[in-house]
């Protein structure tokens, strides 16, 4: 625990120690506790969580597919046609 007026005199380092060492502190005022400064959560995903989501997903049918296999080979589709002559 720190006190307000101690939090508020440093509050910059204070910062600095939730960040850097992941520290929780509970600020009291007139001996009560007031709030509590904590370190946001780092958006971290792990191999697992990924796994994990994509199992939960549910499976796409057959016509998402071929959509997107459709929409990849219009967009792989070369520029400059292989005879100049044809269009």
């Amino acid at each position: 625990m720190i006190s307000a007026t101690a939090a508020a005199k440093g509050f910059g380092a204070l910062i600095d120690r939730v960040r850097s060492e992941r520290a929780v502190y509970v600020v009291e005022r007139g001996g009560t506790p007031a709030v509590r400064i904590v370190p946001i959560a780092a958006n971290r995903c792990s191999v697992a969580d990924l796994v994990h989501l994509l199992r939960g997903e549910p499976r796409q049918g057959e016509p998402y597919f071929a959509a997107v296999e459709a929409g990849i080979a219009a967009l792989n589709r070369p520029g400059v046609p292989e005879d100049r002559w044809e269009r």
